[in-house]
This record gives structure tokens, sequence and C-alpha cells, in this order.
């Protein structure tokens, strides 16, 4: 029978049945790539809202008096 075991959430290896990753330098790419997810999340928010402002000054100008 196989022991009970984990994979490490990075790069696959089996671990121990509570640790999530196999070394730290797992842990950081996975930290990083968190990083950077919310980095891009964050700049796709910015972007949404930069647009949006911009239309709704387009549709108030051309509405105007």
């Amino acid at each position: 029978m196989v022991e009970d075991h984990r994979h490490c959430i990075v790069c696959g290896k089996p671990t121990a049945p509570d640790v999530f990753f196999c070394s730290p330098s797992c842990e950081e790419i996975f930290k990083r790539g968190q990083r950077r997810a919310i980095r891009y999340r964050n700049l796709t928010l910015i972007l949404f809202v930069v647009i949006l402002v911009m239309f709704v000054a387009a549709y108030i100008i051309r509405a105007g008096p």
C-alpha cells in the first residue's frame, strides 16, 4: 500500500501529508506567482475603471446642454 502523502503544488514531488511544498524554493516560486496574479488582477481592475470613466465622460460631453 502507498504511504499517506501529498504532492508539492509547484513541482509535484511527494511530500508529507501536512506540507504543501517540497522545498523553500518551491514555496518562493508559488508566492511570486501569487503576487504576480494579484498585480495583474489589480491592473485589470484599474484599466476597467479608467475605460468606464472615459466612456461616461464622453457620454456626458456629447449629451451636454
